[in-house]
């Protein structure tokens, strides 16, 4: 697949990172300013680079399942949709794989699983890791 610019910017933002895995991270804004640490700590859980990716999937995905579905006349304001991402090893070194998961009311299995495929196709986080990591998409009615 060719590589797709950006023609027209609708928004910028930036974020820093400090310290690494145990260090912070900071948005431009200030709405993100979060101390980091790492995945699976269970007595001092705190953000970590998996997190933020799985947050920032998940609310772009649900966005794009609501416009996608509004173009066929469907109002999906009530679904919500999971983004669970895996860190691990992968022959050359760390990875990632995400499975995404949309629970949408008011359709049956089968328009829920075309509604979040038109989405995956439409989401700009699934265009930038088409091909490049292992993604899952399910459409499961509420």
């Amino acid at each position: 697949m060719p590589h797709e610019s950006v023609n027209e910017t609708l928004y910028t933002i930036a974020a820093s990172a400090q310290g690494g895995r145990e260090g912070k991270v900071t948005s431009e804004d200030g709405v993100v300013d979060l101390p980091l640490g790492k995945p699976g700590s269970t007595s001092n859980p705190k953000a970590n680079p998996e997190t933020l990716f799985a947050a920032g999937y998940a609310a772009c995905f649900n966005g794009a399942l609501n416009l996608v579905a509004s173009q066929e006349g469907l109002d999906t304001s009530g679904s919500t949709t999971t983004a669970d991402v895996t860190f691990g090893k992968t022959d050359s070194g760390f990875g990632l794989a995400v499975a995404l998961t949309s629970t949408i009311p008011g359709v049956d299995a089968d328009k829920a699983q075309a509604l979040a495929e038109k989405a995956h196709e439409f989401c700009p986080y699934s265009k930038a890791t088409r091909g490049n990591i292992d993604v899952t998409v399910a459409g499961v009615p509420a």
